[in-house]
């Protein structure tokens, strides 16, 4: 069965989001395979999900029904929602001029059994096409210690606006020019 790219539309979607993310969290998974296939960093909650995904849908990757995969839209309005992510938008707010379009890539989870598939590609490409009439820029942050991410993330054509550390994490913001 093939793989279908679209928003999120449904509190399952949401809730298999959420399932996916726990499954991916730094206390979910081996040293080993953090070092090998990355991790996310925040945890959500159904709450702030349904806020984030009625201001801009988040893009999902499906098979069988099932979420396989996601992109998490995040836009500008929620920089105070989730305190892990408030020095991020103080560094940004300090990089770009305000006039300046952009929406954040909250986060960006691919399930085990279907990574180097293109799913991480697939979801990039999806949200590139839902968003760059309203967006110039999407941006997110990989932790330097990422480096599957940070790798996968250039390869599509992201580049560094800034390094900077906070709480004793090293970050590279990166963003994606749809111009």
């Amino acid at each position: 069965m093939s793989i279908i790219y679209t928003v999120a539309t449904t509190d399952i979607e949401l809730q298999q989001i959420i399932m996916l993310q726990q499954y991916n969290l730094p206390i979910s998974i081996s040293q080993i395979e953090i070092e090998k296939e990355g991790f996310v960093t925040v945890q959500h909650d159904l709450a702030i999900l349904k806020k984030m995904n009625y201001r801009q849908p988040h893009i999902i990757a499906k098979k069988e029904n099932k979420v396989i995969g996601y992109a998490l839209c995040m836009h500008k309005d929620f920089k105070n929602d989730i305190n892990t992510l408030k020095p991020m938008f103080t560094v940004i707010d300090d990089q770009l001029p305000s006039n300046v379009p952009y929406i954040i890539m909250g986060q960006i989870c691919i399930d085990k059994v279907s990574r180097k598939q293109g799913v991480f590609r697939g979801l990039y490409t999806r949200m590139k096409n839902e968003l760059h009439k309203n967006y110039r820029l999407l941006i997110t942050e990989v932790a330097t210690s990422n480096t599957r991410s940070l790798q996968a993330h250039f390869a599509i054509g992201f580049k560094t606006l800034i390094q900077y550390e906070c709480n004793g994490t090293k970050w590279h913001l990166i963003y994606w020019d749809w111009t």
